[in-house]
C-alpha cells in the first residue's frame, strides 16, 4: 500500500499548488515557503519515502527529475548564473515530507552549503 502524503494530493491536484511542470513520471511545483527567488520542488509521481528506498526501477523517474530541473532552470532564467539541487534523506538530513523530492533553488547568489571546521 502506498503511503499518502501532501505531495500525493498535489500530484492528483486534490490540493492547490503552483505546478510548473507535470508529466507521467514527475511533478514540479513552487515551494510555499521559498528560500530564494526560485524555489521549486520536483517529485516522482509514485511514492518513494526516502532516498534509501530507491530501487533500480525508479531510475527513469529519478533521471527525469534531473532533466526537468534543467528545463525549469532555463525557463526561470537561472541556468546560466547557476542554481542548487538539494535532496534530503531522513530526519538528520532535514527531510520533512517522506516522499522524496528535489529542491531547485536559485535566482540569487547562494553561499557554501557546509563550512568545514578545523
Amino acid at each position: 500500500m502506498t503511503e499518502e502524503t501532501i505531495f500525493s494530493k498535489i500530484i492528483r491536484r486534490e490540493i492547490p499548488a503552483d505546478i510548473v511542470y507535470q508529466d507521467e513520471l514527475v511533478t514540479a511545483f513552487r515551494d510555499i515557503t521559498p528560500k530564494a527567488p526560485t524555489h521549486v520542488l520536483i517529485i516522482p509521481n509514485h511514492h518513494i519515502p526516502t532516498i534509501n528506498d530507491v530501487k533500480a526501477s525508479d531510475e527513469l523517474a529519478l533521471g527525469r527529475m534531473m532533466t526537468v530541473a534543467a528545463k525549469i532552470a532555463e525557463e526561470e532564467g537561472i541556468a546560466q548564473d547557476g542554481y542548487r539541487l538539494i535532496m534530503n534523506c531522513n530526519e538528520h538530513g532535514g527531510q520533512e515530507v517522506f516522499h522524496i523530492h528535489m529542491h531547485l533553488v536559485g535566482g540569487q547568489a547562494l553561499g557554501p552549503m557546509l563550512s568545514r571546521t578545523k
